[in-house]
This record gives C-alpha cells, sequence and structure tokens, in this order.
C-alpha cells in the first residue's frame, strides 16, 4: 500500500550562495547561469518516491540572509525540515548558515536538516577547509558538498532529507 505525505522543507542560506539554484537542478533539472534575487519566498513543490511512501516536497526558498534579525521565522512554521546552504568559496556563508540553524533552533527546536557546501564545480576556488568540514561532521551535522551547476550531490541531499522529515 503507497502512502502519500505532504513536507514543507524551508532553503535558509545568506545572499547569492545558491538557494533557488540548488531547487531549480532538484525540481527542474536546470541550471541558469542569470542571478535573481528571491524577494521574500519562492515555493516549489517535487515528488519524490521513498520505497511505499509518495512524498510531496513543498520548498519554501526564502530570501538570502546576512542579518539574522531579518529572517522571519514565521516562513519557517510547519517546517519538517531545512536546508542550510553555505558557498564554499566564501567561508561567511558557512557561519551565516550555522547562525541559522542556531536561530532556528532555538525558535523552533530541533528539526532534521541538511548542510550543503555549494558551488562545488568551483572546487579550486574553496576557502572552506576539509578541517572545517570534519569538525562539523563530528559535530553531527550533515554536511554535503553540492553543485547547483553539475546537479552534483542535489538529488541526493534532497531525498537524504525527504527520508529523514517521513520517519
Amino acid at each position: 500500500m503507497t502512502t502519500t505525505v505532504q513536507k514543507k522543507i524551508c532553503m535558509l542560506g545568506g545572499f547569492s550562495v545558491g538557494k533557488t539554484s540548488l531547487v531549480k537542478r532538484f525540481v527542474q533539472s536546470i541550471f541558469s547561469e542569470s542571478y535573481q534575487t528571491t524577494v521574500g519566498v519562492k515555493i516549489d513543490k517535487k515528488t519524490v518516491t521513498l520505497g511505499d511512501k509518495v512524498v510531496h516536497l513543498i520548498l519554501w526558498d526564502l530570501a538570502g540572509e546576512d542579518d539574522m534579525s531579518s529572517l522571519r521565522m514565521s516562513y519557517l512554521r510547519g517546517s519538517a525540515g531545512y536546508v542550510l546552504v553555505a558557498d564554499g568559496t566564501r567561508p561567511a556563508t558557512l557561519e551565516t548558515a550555522l547562525s541559522l540553524r542556531r536561530r532556528v533552533e532555538a525558535d523552533c527546536g530541533p528539526l532534521p536538516f541538511a548542510l550543503l557546501l555549494n558551488k562545488y564545480d568551483l572546487r579550486e576556488q574553496w576557502a572552506v577547509s576539509d578541517g572545517d568540514l570534519e569538525a562539523l561532521r563530528g559535530s553531527g551535522c550533515r554536511v554535503r558538498s553540492s553543485s547547483a551547476r553539475t546537479g552534483e550531490g542535489v538529488e541526493d541531499a534532497f531525498t537524504d532529507l525527504a527520508t529523514r522529515v517521513t520517519h
């Protein structure tokens, strides 16, 4: 017997880390070179099948936040989980993502999340060290490298999160 569920997932991270591009890659399998700033929130939907479960993921792509005070926590209401996105070429965006995580946990409690270190196609320009990543993994973070441009790591990250929010 097939079970159908719907789960809200929010995309969080600083400006220009690739949240919208990751959603486009996951939902539509496309990448666009043009940068468009998200204003407020953009909502997309993707259905994934996990064994005998059909999961409708409702993806809330929130505007980039470098200032934690401007994130509207009301957008997170009803979320089953979230994706934190950081840009591997800009270490400050990892700090922004980790600050967002602390704020979400303080306001919403612990929710399943994935931390994507995006722009893996620019790996030679990365400024986040392997040691930083290992420290995050050691603290229980599920850190993955991803590239919205090539698609590397994108499907796996969303599928893994979908699995965790449905259990």
